[in-house]
């Protein structure tokens, strides 16, 4: 009896942390017809259960910090986050929780969840394909997963209605992301690098300055 009521946390798939250096959303919109205006958003935290190749019982919790949100334009970048659309000095986190995830197969999945902008909740699903699940090359040698997805949502859905002469209704969603395994998880295998991966790293230790930890990494 002890056994079969330990069971269901020892089957839940493996804890992952999103790595905030390493996760974006850009967020594409229609200006006036002219163009797609691009923007960007970073510094995203959250945790996420997956176990590579097998999509059974995987589920993701983010936030993401919209005064992130960058246009390439200060003027832009204000006038996204004021009162009249985003409102982020009163709703300053985006938050999205996957309520169900269907696989298609291996490497692909359809992930729905309900995403909260802006204090309103709708559900939304995305496209989602995990790229790679393995050790960092780098050290610590962390196990490391990555998925690519992507969406499209309503702003007006969400409350965010103002200009629409100006502004296109559809925004397209693409987000990259990578999360290590959690440290301290019961799942968590020790670090060791894979022989390969270190004899590269020993080979380059010379040449390449150390890189710096994950969460300083400037680079993609």
């Amino acid at each position: 009896m002890l056994a079969l009521a330990a069971l269901p946390a020892w089957a839940q798939p493996p804890a992952w942390t999103l790595d905030p250096v390493h996760t974006r959303v850009l967020v594409a919109v229609d200006h006036a017809g002219f163009s797609s205006a691009l923007g960007t958003l970073s510094g995203a935290t959250g945790t996420l259960r997956y176990m590579p190749g097998d999509w059974t019982g995987a589920e993701v919790e983010v936030e993401i910090p919209l005064q992130r949100l960058d246009f390439g334009d200060a003027a832009w970048n204000r006038a996204t986050l004021g009162r009249g659309l985003l409102d982020a000095s009163t709703y300053p986190v985006a938050r999205f929780r996957s309520t169900r995830v269907e696989p298609i197969d291996e490497r692909h999945a359809r992930v729905a969840g309900v995403l909260n902008l802006r204090g309103i909740e709708r559900e939304v699903v995305l496209e989602v394909r995990m790229n790679a699940a393995r050790r960092h090359p780098l050290p610590p040698f962390r196990r490391t997963v990555g998925f690519s997805a992507a969406t499209v949502l309503s702003r007006r859905a969400f409350g965010v209605d103002a200009w629409p002469s100006m502004i296109g209704d559809r925004v397209e969603l693409w987000i990259e992301a990578e999360a290590t395994r959690t440290r301290g998880s019961r799942d968590e295998a020790p670090d060791d690098p894979d022989p390969a991966q270190a004899a590269d790293a020993a080979a380059n230790h010379d040449a390449t300055p150390t890189p710096p930890p994950s969460d300083t990494d400037p680079g993609p």
